[in-house]
């Protein structure tokens, strides 16, 4: 119980920060404030291109798509619930669509236009503020991480789940800058706003279970 308390609290603390880098982000981008830090990240980004790397970019950021995603998620949810783990199911189904659906909202709230796109490519038609495949990814892969782990006995394994998920996240919001397709102040705002959003899952889970009368100190999303 005590874990479970302390986790919730760093959870709230995780939260609380992100939401206001996430506030003064879309004050900034309210502002127009933020077209010199884009520019800088950008061209310092851009001019690191190479065929190579605009090749692996490509494939990578596909991983952080709904197409890819989408399957993903199923196939995740259909593999937990066969292993008797169905809370952690709902949980991890219900990070991935409300992930989706606060998206979607955010991009029409802000309706933040696309930067220019390097290398040909044609931008995406949605709006840019805040990324959605940064979003989505830090979302599932973050939340899958933290399922996968409670049952792995070993600190060297949880570490390199962790570690898979962050620099999973990572490389596809740093394809998104690479490719041109998003500002990246609109990559930060997306990790922002899935901390926030996971962390509420979190909260939420937490109440389910005390509700529930099962706030064990193994419980967790271990089922």
């Amino acid at each position: 119980m005590q874990k479970q308390t302390r986790d919730l609290a760093l959870g709230f603390v995780g939260a609380a920060a992100a939401l206001i880098l996430f506030a003064w982000l879309a004050n900034q981008v309210f502002r127009h404030a933020t077209i010199r830090f884009d520019a800088a990240i950008r061209d310092g980004v851009h001019s690191l291109a190479s065929p190579a790397l605009t090749r692996f970019f490509r494939i990578v950021t596909n991983f952080g798509s709904e197409l890819f995603l989408a399957p993903f998620c199923l196939f995740a949810i259909w593999r937990l619930v066969a292993a008797q783990r169905r809370r952690a199911a709902i949980v991890f189904a219900v990070a991935a669509a409300g992930g989706e659906s606060l998206d979607y909202i955010l991009k029409l709230l802000f309706r933040r236009e696309r930067p220019a796109v390097f290398f040909g490519l044609t931008a995406p038609h949605s709006y840019s503020f805040p990324s959605g495949h940064s979003m989505l990814s830090a979302c599932i892969f973050g939340v899958l991480a933290a399922i996968l782990t409670t049952r792995v006995k070993s600190r060297g394994k949880r570490a390199a789940i962790w570690a898979a998920a962050a620099v999973a996240t990572l490389t596809i919001g740093l394809s998104r800058v690479y490719l041109g397709v998003h500002y990246p102040s609109d990559v930060v705002a997306g990790y922002s706003a899935a901390v926030i959003w996971v962390a509420s899952v979190a909260a939420g889970y937490h109440v389910w279970l005390r509700r529930a009368g099962s706030a064990g100190p193994k419980e967790q999303v271990s089922k």
